[in-house]
Parts: C-alpha cells; sequence; structure tokens
C-alpha cells in the first residue's frame, strides 16, 4: 500500500484506541474503585499497549514525511529511533499481547462466559464497547502488519522479552490477591493452587506461540510481496 493511505489507516486506528479508552475509563464500574482500577485487567492493558504502539506508528510516519529528502543525519538518527521502537513494540508487545487477549477471551466466553466476563458487565459496558476492547484488537494489528514491514529482534531476545511481560502480569495479579483477596478473574477463584500454576504456564507459553507467530507470519508477508514485485519486474522486463 502506498504511504499516505497507510498513514490515514494507523491515524484513524490510533483514534479508535483513544475513543475506546475514553469510553471505558468513563464507565462508573465497582471494579474501577478497588485496588489496581483498571490497570488488573489484561484488555485494559493491552488497549494502552495499542494505543502507544499505534501513536508510535503514526509518530513513525510524521517524521519520515518530516525528514523526507533531508540530509541531516540527525534526523535519520532519530527516525532509525522511531522505527526501532515501533518494530520492538510490534514484535514483543503489540501483536502477541494482542492476540492473546482476543483469543483467550473469546475462547473462554464462548465455553462459559461467566468464567471471564459475567453478564453483570452487560449493565455496565455496551456490545460495541465489547468488541472494541476484544475483537477489533486482531484486524487492526494485521492491517499494520500487512501495510508495513517490521524487523523483529532474534528470537531468543524477543522471547525473553514477552515471557519477561507475562510473568509480570502473573505477578501483578498475584499481588492484587493477595492484597484484596479476590483474584481479577473469576476463573481463578474455581482452580486449585497447582491447577492455576499449571494455568499460568500454559499462558506463557501460549503468548510464546504468539511471539513465533507473528514473527513468521511478518516474514511470510513480507518474502511473498518481495517474490510478486521481482516477478511482475521480469515479466515487464521481458
Amino acid at each position: 500500500m502506498a504511504l499516505i493511505p497507510s498513514q490515514v489507516l494507523r491515524a484513524a486506528i490510533l483514534l479508535s484506541y483513544f475513543s475506546i479508552l475514553c469510553n471505558y475509563r468513563a464507565i462508573d464500574m465497582p471494579a474501577h474503585q478497588t485496588y489496581g482500577g483498571s490497570w488488573k485487567f489484561l484488555t485494559f492493558i493491552n488497549l494502552v499497549i495499542q494505543a502507544v504502539f499505534f501513536g508510535v506508528c503514526v509518530l513513525t510516519d510524521l517524521s519520515s514525511l518530516l525528514t523526507k529528502g533531508s540530509e541531516s543525519l540527525e534526523q535519520e538518527r532519530q527516525l532509525r529511533k522511531l522505527i526501532g521502537l515501533r518494530d520492538w513494540m510490534m514484535a514483543v508487545l503489540a501483536f502477541p499481547v494482542g492476540v492473546f487477549v482476543v483469543t483467550t477471551f473469546w475462547a473462554l466466553y464462548l465455553y462459559d462466559r461467566d468464567l471471564i466476563y459475567p453478564r453483570l458487565l452487560d449493565n455496565f459496558i455496551p456490545q460495541w464497547l465489547n468488541h472494541g476492547m476484544h475483537t477489533t484488537v486482531l484486524p487492526f494489528i494485521i492491517i499494520q502488519m500487512r501495510t508495513t514491514h517490521h524487523q523483529y529482534p532474534s528470537r531468543i531476545f524477543g522471547l525473553i522479552a514477552v515471557c519477561s511481560f507475562a510473568v509480570g502480569y502473573v505477578l501483578w495479579m498475584c499481588w492484587v490477591h493477595h492484597v484484596t483477596g479476590v483474584w481479577v478473574y473469576p476463573l481463578l477463584e474455581h482452580i486449585s493452587p497447582l491447577a492455576k500454576v499449571l494455568f499460568f504456564s500454559c499462558l506463557t507459553f501460549l503468548v510464546s506461540v504468539y511471539y513465533v507467530l507473528g514473527e513468521v507470519l511478518n516474514t511470510y508477508i513480507w518474502d511473498t510481496s518481495s517474490k510478486s514485485i521481482t516477478e511482475s519486474d521480469k515479466v515487464k522486463a521481458d
């Protein structure tokens, strides 16, 4: 896709996330008033990650346009830093955490919604906002991957980073439970301590799988695109 349409698309997605976050924060839910507030929910953390990520994407686009044709080495260095931050966030946070939130939420919701999203929440959160938090994340991140090639870090460092995030969130949930005596998600109230350890281990493994999936998908999309362009050039040359 051309640069300008991609810019507009990313700006629109960023505005969508701002709208979702503002509407979510405006909801007067009891859970928002307890220890940890909205920050104890992975859904909210993911929305912030996505908003920051697309903010960096838009900033990178603007910087690229402003420095186009410039011979300033300092401007080029700053642009490379932005691109590096954008690619790192995509690889380690935006894609694996975003896909994890969407897939795990809807899998548990379809199995037994009360384990992850009690019916009481329907009185506070409208359906459009629920889909904004738990559905649109996936197509948005796929659109970004399709429109921009991202340079992934080495797999070992990428996996260490994404696993560190997963373990950090698990420890945060345990701390909230230690302080309040209540687990963030109702599902955790119904399983034994050993089952919780196994459950957390499986989820950490799953988010690692999504990291590798993102890396493979990114390579496949852009290798295929490069081959298509090369073959098109050959046809024209013939």
